[in-house]
C-alpha cells in the first residue's frame, strides 16, 4: 500500500541472486518550516525510534539467512573447522604405521 501523500516512510531493501526482502516503517509528516521545536523535536524521536526497529529488523533478517547458508553448507563448514584447526600443521596419518 503506497504511503498518503503527505507521509514519509523509513525503508531498507536487501537484495541477493535469490531473492529481495523490504523492510518499512510508516513515519508521520515531516515537520515544516513553521513547525514548533516541540514537532520537530517528537517528529525526530518517532524517526529515531523506527530506524532502530528497522535496524534490528534487518539484522534480524541477516541473521536467519546466515544460518540458512550454513545449513546448507552442512558438512563443508565442519571440513572448514577442522581445516582451521590444523591450520600449518602437518597431519600425519596415524593408522598407516
Amino acid at each position: 500500500m503506497p504511503p498518503a501523500p503527505n507521509s514519509a516512510t523509513l525503508e531498507a531493501v536487501y537484495t541477493s541472486s535469490a531473492s529481495t526482502q523490504t523492510f518499512s516503517h510508516p513515519l508521520p509528516s515531516a515537520s515544516s518550516a513553521t513547525s514548533s521545536v516541540q514537532e520537530k523535536t517528537a517528529y525526530l524521536s518517532v524517526l529515531r525510534v523506527s530506524a532502530a526497529q528497522l535496524q534490528g529488523e534487518v539484522n534480524t533478517f541477516l541473521t536467519q539467512k546466515m544460518e540458512e547458508d550454513r545449513a546448507a553448507e552442512g558438512k563443508a563448514k565442519v571440513d572448514d573447522e577442522k581445516e582451521e584447526e590444523n591450520y600449518g600443521e602437518e597431519v600425519v596419518d596415524e593408522e598407516g604405521g
